[in-house]
């Protein structure tokens, strides 16, 4: 193999594994998000939480 097929292989290898952490990343930052929004939701009273009982026979 050649310097200038190498060199190629090279770049190709590092490209790919910077758009793998990039991806990685981004979809650590939505879990993040989504995990925020569902505890920001759990915390948030519900305005008829506690005032009826559904009961089935």
């Amino acid at each position: 193999m050649d310097i200038a097929a190498l060199s190629i292989s090279m770049h190709q290898a590092s490209l790919g594994q910077n758009v793998s952490l990039a991806l990685t990343k981004m979809s650590i930052d939505n879990a993040e998000q989504n995990a925020a929004q569902m505890v920001e939701m759990l915390q948030a009273p519900h305005p008829t939480l506690g005032h009826s009982i559904d009961i089935k026979v």
